[in-house]
């Protein structure tokens, strides 16, 4: 088990995607975001199924960094409720989940 989580984002287009992605790295909150720029969404809200094209983030960060990652995200999203997940990594190349630590620690 490490202290790696792996963040799933759901946004309205590629545009968001490229800001949030962005600000983040930049702001050292994730190590490292990946956009998949088309995927296809059903849902429901406020009553009613939904289905919209939206765009998908993977960012990766720690424990530690999520909650400012989070908030920072819901500062930078349109939707009033996102879909903000994140899931833990329970084991992967070493160097590399060292280096998500060493991005994301408090600047």
């Amino acid at each position: 088990m490490t202290d790696a989580l792996l963040v799933y984002v759901t946004v309205p287009d590629e545009e968001t995607a490229a800001r949030i992605g962005r600000t983040v790295v930049e702001e050292h909150l994730a190590a490292c975001v990946n956009i998949v720029p088309a995927i296809r969404s059903f849902y429901w809200w406020e009553g009613r199924l939904q289905e919209d094209g939206e765009s998908l983030l993977l960012a990766k960060t720690t424990r530690q960094a999520f909650e400012r990652l989070r908030q920072r995200i819901v500062e930078l999203h349109p939707y009033s409720v996102p879909c903000i997940t994140a899931m833990p990594i329970q084991d992967g190349h070493p160097p590399y989940l060292e280096w998500v630590r060493s991005e994301t620690q408090q600047q």
